[in-house]
């Protein structure tokens, strides 16, 4: 059976739609997914598999059979660890069908099917009883539930309901605790993937300042966690205000509660600044003893450095404050984590929560519109003074008093810049609603909004009367739109320029003038973990899972780029960089066919 799937083409901007296989959505989420990189997590891996076999002799040393209960069981590795262990049984639970069916092969190819029994169900769907899926409630609690937040999986819930339907009271659990640190830092780098910063335009009139709207600067942010690579993030980009506190841990052989909460954590700033960002991070301890510990620690927070493990499927945290608030040093201040069932934030008071009434009950939530629009990188973008410099610079090269402007990126202040700089007049398109709300706010609190013309219309739509009957001089992009997702799809830029050819004036000037296609061979030092085979893992053939990801990536996925922040994922190059493509934005879009062919030379002891 087939389906038609309705897709933007970033490219293009058109609507189109797309005969799909009616599995395309479960071919996406396997070759996406991080089962590759956790299968090759060796730290991961050796630490479960050592709290297994402890929580296995815990139970066999009282006399008792080890029935095990797995929950999201994936690849069932953890099962086999457990049987292989000693465990008598194991009810693998798993949701994601795909996943339960290659399950189910992986046991049996490994000999484990008399003793492991996948159940392709939500945990909180497991029966219980003789006609049930488990017959009786299992002493021995195994999960993998957990995302670089560590509650955002929806852990909390699934321990909930676990202790309370299918496990027994106090029961062995792998891991045995988890505890969440956070560190607060000052960091102008962080804090301007949040927040829009004053931009300088040095013109011949003076210095022009681009403001941000107030409902901006008060909006607490998006609600969502950044997980990033912090090990790759400079030490200089940060100023540290606290030592790592310990904030919370959660018990999970115990009874787990998903109620929101919140905890707080004394402590004397390290230094005098603006608190803005809060680090975070969390390790799992395996056993009760805690001497079998998995740590998410960067670098400087590590116990063991020279052993840190590379995962990309667990990083670390960075959270934004609400407001960014100036601390002192040796002047006590309280860091207070909040969490619900899904969802980590965080918040500074001056006084204990417990006396101060002055508590963020739920979690914050942009209400400015900016943080639904622009993306931390985008943010990042803006406030980049030395970008904004070169725009300004260029500008100037084409700039005239009688300038007629139209600008086409989502989002952009080149219109404001364009203004301040002496164009005459200066159109912008917003596609969306959203956007036009948002660039409506920031001109007015530029004091802009009687100088700048918003168009809301997709720029193929634009007609003479939404220009005023006036032909374009200097057509503008960055380009940026909402809907690129790589780098390229930017080039919707020169299908923008050709729809609005006809209101080019004589003479009009293109903005870039041009783009151009580069390539570069490179060997990533650990990037190649999330699609690199497994074959065999802590001694389980797990082939059957390798395939599976390779028929997804077949499917369609290997024919598509995968966006990554590269400046996470260290390389090396294996070629000196090439340009393949050049594109002329001078010119409408040709009607023929641009390609390129060629060779590049790997030469292998060039570095990036």
């Amino acid at each position: 059976m087939k389906v038609f799937c309705g897709r933007a083409n970033p490219t293009t901007g058109s609507m189109e739609w797309l005969e799909e296989d009616e599995h395309y959505d479960y071919h996406q989420e396997i070759a996406r997914s991080s089962y590759a990189d956790m299968l090759h997590d060796k730290d991961r891996n050796i630490k479960y598999y050592q709290g297994i076999r402890a929580a296995v002799s815990r139970v066999k040393d009282r006399g008792q059979k080890a029935l095990v209960l797995d929950i999201g069981t994936g690849t069932g590795l953890l099962s086999m660890m457990a049987v292989t262990a000693g465990a008598d049984f194991c009810y693998a639970i798993e949701v994601f069908k795909p996943m339960a069916d290659a399950a189910v092969k992986i046991v049996e190819k490994n000999g484990f099917s008399d003793k492991i029994k996948i159940i392709n169900k939500h945990s909180t769907e497991v029966t219980m009883g003789p006609d049930g899926d488990m017959p009786c409630r299992a002493n021995i609690l195994i999960t993998e539930l957990f995302d670089t937040e560590l509650i955002g999986e929806g852990a909390l819930p699934s321990y909930e309901h676990a202790h309370r339907h299918l496990v027994q009271e106090n029961c062995e659990a792998v891991p045995h605790r988890a505890t969440v640190y956070a560190q607060l830092v000052e960091s102008r780098r962080m804090w301007s993937w949040n927040k829009l910063f004053p931009i300088p335009v040095h013109t011949s009139c003076g210095e022009q300042v681009i403001v941000p709207p107030l409902e901006l600067e008060r909006c607490p942010g998006a609600p969502s966690v950044y997980d990033i690579q912090l090990n790759q993030v400079s030490s200089a980009d940060f100023t540290v205000l606290s030592d790592v506190l310990p904030m919370f841990s959660v018990d999970f052989s115990k009874q787990v509660s998903s109620s929101a909460a919140c905890h707080s954590r004394q402590f004397e700033p390290l230094a005098s600044g603006r608190a803005q960002v809060v680090l975070s991070w969390w390790d799992i301890e395996m056993d009760p003893e805690g001497k079998i510990k998995c740590s998410m620690a960067p670098f400087w927070a590590h116990s063991d450095p020279e052993e840190l493990q590379w995962r990309d499927h667990w990083m670390q945290c960075v959270y934004f404050l609400p407001q960014e608030e100036p601390v002192v040093q040796g002047s006590s201040i309280y860091l207070v984590a909040h969490h619900d069932d899904y969802c980590v934030w965080y918040s500074l008071q001056r006084t204990s929560p417990e006396k101060d009434r002055r508590v963020y009950p739920a979690r914050p939530v942009c209400d400015c519109q900016a943080h639904l629009l622009w993306n931390r990188p985008r943010f990042g973008e803006i406030n980049d003074q030395d970008r904004t410099d070169q725009y300004i610079q260029a500008l100037r090269t084409v700039l005239k008093p009688d300038s007629v402007c139209l600008c086409v990126s989502d989002g952009s202040l080149l219109s404001l810049l364009a203004h301040h700089l002496g164009a005459e007049q200066v159109f912008t398109v917003e596609s969306s609603a959203a956007s036009h709300r948002l660039m409506k706010k920031i001109f007015k609190a530029n004091h802009l909004e009687d100088k700048i013309n918003i168009i809301e219309k997709r720029p193929e739509l634009l007609t003479s009367a939404d220009l005023e009957g006036k032909k374009i001089s200097l057509l503008l992009g960055e380009p940026f739109f909402t809907t690129s997702l790589l780098p390229w799809h930017n080039l919707y830029f020169w299908y923008v320029r050709t729809a609005v050819d006809q209101h080019l004036g004589p003479g009009a000037v293109v903005m870039p003038q041009t783009a151009s296609l580069h390539t570069v061979v490179v060997e990533f030092r650990d990037l190649w973990r999330i699609r690199s085979p497994c074959g065999d893992c802590e001694g389980f053939d797990v082939h059957i899972m390798d395939d599976m990801i390779k028929r997804a990536l077949d499917f369609r996925e290997s024919k598509e780029a995968e966006p990554h922040p590269l400046w996470e994922y260290p390389c090396r190059c294996l070629s000196e960089p090439q340009q393949i493509l050049t594109f002329d934005f001078r010119q409408p879009v040709p009607p023929h066919l641009i390609h390129a062919e060629g060779s590049i030379e790997l030469r292998s002891q060039v570095e990036c």
